[in-house]
């Protein structure tokens, strides 16, 4: 009895190489969690699309992973001085946000990130001078910009991606490869046709792996079914039955990822309402979990534990059977599934 990850194969690489055909030379991303399918698949999946780099999002992400491609392995976060070494192979790219950085990484081979609108690191305008001579003591293999999501300024992604390109190249710095984030494909083409002596490599890891939604489903067992009658106490808390119905235990708890949740950015009335009534709800123990039965989002009985969340179903939905799976809406950078099924 599991937390399992379906996955229609033939529609998810289908989905990916849709991908890979908007995108020529991406550069898929492989962290974290691997998008909720683990680092020993994604690494499949990236040998199997033919990729030459994929990207990571640490250095000890990078000590486990090269064993499993065979590639060029892009760190994404940025190098500092006087972290903790970590062994890597010279296959290993290191990202770099900082002059400093640069010459702490004499031979090295370096992607050098520059600060965009994100605010969150990358090397200034007013430092661009001093990178020619930084730049002479490692093998530069581009330079990088990670652009915002949303836009509330009028501004476009092509726009602020040349803005850096005409930067870069009133100093004299090469610009034969540039690494971008959150471009959408047309973005890219515009600016390869305005770039023609640069290559232009998108990053891209949610779009490559979950961009097709209906391609996966988490599905958590039921372990045990309980009848109850309305005050029947029950859980850790004995707390009392809102109703006549059923206490079911179904397989995924919090080290599973079910019940935690990323803050969300909300834009809107709606959503913001939204918000407002869930956090009343929880004052009252009242938080619905992502299972689904019967075609509704049930209520959790008690907060989740660590394999195995509590239900409760009342009587007015048929009772779930010992075996059975319910849907689980989860969201795949935070999940940890027990096994995966192809099918």
């Amino acid at each position: 009895m599991a937390l399992t990850l379906y996955v229609d194969t033939a529609r998810w690489r289908a989905h990916q190489q849709s991908v890979v055909q908007q995108f020529p030379g991406i550069v898929p991303v492989c962290k974290g969690n691997g998008y909720g399918f683990g680092h020993d698949r994604l690494a499949e999946e990236a040998t199997r699309m033919g990729a030459d780099i994929l990207a990571v999002g640490t250095t000890y992400e990078a000590a486990r992973i090269k064993d499993l491609f065979s590639g060029d392995l892009l760190v994404l976060t940025p190098f500092r001085l006087g972290e903790e070494p970590v062994p890597l192979p010279d296959r290993v790219i290191r990202s770099v946000s900082s002059v400093e950085g640069v010459r702490g990484l004499v031979g090295a081979r370096v992607v050098i990130e520059v600060m965009s609108t994100m605010k969150r690191h990358g090397i200034s305008e007013e430092d661009l001078p001093k990178l020619h001579a930084a730049i002479e003591d490692v093998r530069l293999e581009g330079f990088a910009i990670h652009l915002p999501l949303d836009r509330g300024d009028g501004s476009t992604a092509v726009d602020e991606v040349a803005g850096w390109m005409e930067r870069l190249r009133a100093a004299h710095l090469p610009l034969h490869t540039m690494f971008v984030s959150h471009l959408r494909a047309e973005e890219l083409v515009q600016l390869q046709q305005r770039y023609p002596q640069t290559r232009f490599r998108a990053r891209i890891g949610t779009r490559l792996w979950l961009g097709d939604h209906d391609a996966t489903q988490y599905r958590g067992a039921v372990l045990d079914v309980t009848a109850v009658a309305k005050g029947d106490r029950f859980g850790y808390r004995q707390q009392k039955a809102p109703g006549d119905g059923y206490l079911v235990v179904v397989a995924g708890g919090t080290s599973h990822g079910v019940g935690l949740e990323a803050p969300k950015a909300l834009h809107g009335m709606m959503p913001r309402a939204k918000g407002v009534a869930r956090a009343g709800l929880a004052t009252m123990n009242r938080n619905l979990s992502p299972f689904v039965w019967a075609g509704k989002q049930r209520w959790f009985a008690e907060p989740p534990h660590m394999q195995v969340s509590i239900l409760f179903v009342p009587n007015d939905a048929p009772a779930p059977q010992v075996g059975d799976e319910l849907v689980a809406h989860l969201r795949h950078t935070t999940t940890q599934f027990d096994r995966v099924l192809d099918h």
